[in-house]
């Protein structure tokens, strides 16, 4: 879709740390993250929001969504993930996407008062990224 930010991500017309490229789905650093490590998951295919998603695509993304939540441990030495994603309401980009968080007891977040971060540089960005693609890609 002209002017989507993240079908230009998917369609390589924009640089982004992805961390996980396959046929329905693809996944890439948040530029702005929570905390290092978070990272987006959205369909390959141009999709507003979660209601708007055909039910065969929710199978493939759900598994791209777990299969990051499941690496993001052992690449990050994360305790755990936090999982979300916003319809409409706090959306920042209209193209549907999954919110995949490391976590660790004592990060400080808390509710909805996301603090925000930022990578030192893009070597800093390139290493989260490579961490997680070699875990992806091994699992």
């Amino acid at each position: 879709m002209d002017g989507c930010l993240f079908c230009e991500i998917v369609a390589g017309h924009r640089p982004a740390a992805i961390v996980l490229d396959d046929a329905d789905v693809v996944a890439f650093l948040d530029q702005r993250p929570i905390f290092k490590g978070h990272t987006l998951v959205v369909p390959r295919r141009h999709v507003p929001t979660l209601p708007d998603v055909a039910p065969e695509l929710l199978v493939p993304l759900s598994a791209a969504v777990q299969r990051v939540a499941a690496a993001m441990p052992a690449a990050l030495d994360a305790q755990g993930t936090f999982v979300a994603v916003n319809n409409v309401v706090s959306q920042s980009v209209p193209h549907l996407h999954w919110h995949v968080v490391p976590r660790r007891r004592r990060d400080g977040l808390r509710g909805f008062f996301w603090p925000r971060t930022r990578y030192a540089d893009d070597d800093e960005l390139a290493a989260y990224a490579d961490r997680l693609r070699r875990m992806l890609t091994t699992a």
